[in-house]
């Protein structure tokens, strides 16, 4: 890689605060679609939590699995992480 080329993928590169707002509006997005089918109190931050819960053990992977990951979660896959959340009293 050049270094021109260098530079272009700086000028791209996201801070941290514009890479957690895309997270967070991936996770909005996901949530809606959630609650259209009609599960109601599920927010952006039940789908993160869900999403991230795998990341603690692996580490945080690279930004096109994570948008994968919250992209691709099926509403019975939040459901099944949600009942294991809650007989573990978390």
């Amino acid at each position: 890689m050049n270094l021109e080329d260098q530079q272009d993928v700086k000028e791209h590169e996201l801070t941290e605060t514009e890479l957690s707002e895309m997270i967070k509006d991936m996770c909005k997005s996901k949530a809606e679609e959630i609650r259209m089918i009609g599960y109601e109190n599920v927010t952006d931050k039940d789908v993160w939590d869900c999403v991230s819960d795998k990341y603690r053990k692996s580490g945080t992977p690279y930004l096109h699995q994570m948008v994968n990951d919250i992209f691709s979660l099926k509403p019975t896959q939040f459901m099944n992480w949600l009942t294991m959340q809650m007989y573990k009293g978390s």
